[in-house]
């Protein structure tokens, strides 16, 4: 007999297999990206990349294991919502943790387009973890839609800042790349 959670994670194997090879892709691509930057003349000073470099790879990560939760066997619907509001609470903290880092840089001062990337896109992909929790025991269509989108759109938000923050390192302030 299936359990209850079984239902709820039916048919997204394909979706979190893909997902999940991206991010953890991503990650190491980030690594190797880093390293040439590291031998680069140019570099963004550590308060800048504790803010804008090391959430991607966070982002990365968290991509990562939600969709390694959701391909775990779980027994009980219980455990399932507790590791996915974990993930939830535990983005949240770190967004919160990425503006303070944001506001107290001094070499670059973030613009709109930083907030947005950063923090806003980042607290609204983590709070939709913790709505699919809320969604699961009445709408489970709706509650793995908000974990697919929660998903896709760390990946997404990573490659973004990804991008712009290695642009902004590989080209420097003085270029108006950012």
């Amino acid at each position: 007999m299936q359990s209850q959670v079984h239902v709820f994670l039916e048919g997204w194997d394909t979706f979190y297999v893909i997902a999940g090879s991206v991010a953890g892709a991503l990650i190491g691509l980030q690594f190797v990206v880093i390293a040439l930057v590291a031998d680069s003349s140019r570099r963004a000073t550590a308060p800048e990349f504790a803010a804008f470099g090391t959430p991607n790879v966070l982002h990365f990560c968290a991509a990562l294991l939600v969709s390694a939760l959701v391909s775990i066997p779980w027994h009980s619907l219980a455990g399932f919502l507790l590791a996915v509001a974990a993930c939830g609470i535990g983005g949240l903290s770190y967004v919160a943790v990425v503006i303070r880092r944001a506001r107290s840089t001094t070499a670059y001062r973030p613009e709109l387009e930083d907030w947005v990337w950063h923090a806003v896109l980042p607290f609204i992909a983590y709070l939709s973890l913790l709505v699919a929790v809320a969604f699961l025991g009445r709408y489970a269509p709706s509650g793995m839609g908000f974990i697919a989108g929660a998903t896709l759109g760390l990946v997404f938000i990573g490659i973004h800042n990804a991008w712009d923050t290695i642009t902004y390192i590989a080209t420097g302030p003085d270029h108006g790349v950012k």
